[in-house]
């Protein structure tokens, strides 16, 4: 019995500690950044809106919360009503090997889907209820700004723009 929990202990630790050198690979997204997006919804015109992204560490390190904000950029270029409000959470899976992205908004609702992690990269995606697929790509730039792109696919051969946003760290 001492060996099996012992055995389960040493376990858990080892999943812990490979959950926070996973979790490293995103420390390129923590802190707080500001800027501008644009967002097109079918063939109207783009809409354009002052963006506010706070990405912090919790759980020792474990996970990445993600606070996200957007207001309407109004024509004085000041901030008016609030478009986007999101909340999500990135933490590595042990078990299953990969990075896990669950985030709520406050229009659409959430989503549960796994994050690909590059050098300085993440893209994730889900399937959309009307049909196709939506993805998103997050760069760091050369500026060391993020730099994330949002594409449309009915069959996941041709992507659309439909969102961009390019954000300074503030802190």
């Amino acid at each position: 019995m001492k060996r099996m929990t012992c055995a389960l202990v040493l376990t858990l630790i080892a999943a812990a500690a490979s959950a926070g050198d996973e979790m490293k690979k995103l420390d390129f997204l923590a802190g707080e950044w500001k800027g501008e997006a644009w967002f097109q919804r079918g063939p109207g015109p783009r809409e354009y809106v002052l963006q506010h992204e706070k990405v912090t560490p919790r759980v020792d390190g474990k996970v990445l919360l993600v606070e996200g904000l957007g207001k309407k950029k109004l024509e004085n270029g000041s901030a008016g009503e609030v478009v986007h409000d999101a909340l999500g959470f990135i933490s590595w899976d042990p078990e299953k090997k990969q990075y896990r992205f669950v985030a709520h908004t406050a229009t659409s609702g959430s989503v549960d889907t796994t994050l690909d992690v590059g050098d300085q990269t993440a893209v994730w995606g889900f399937p959309t209820p009307q049909g196709g697929r939506v993805r998103y790509t997050i760069r760091l730039t050369e500026k060391g700004e993020w730099n994330e792109s949002g594409e449309f696919s009915r069959d996941g051969e041709k992507w659309m723009k439909f969102f961009e946003m390019t954000l300074t760290k503030v802190k």
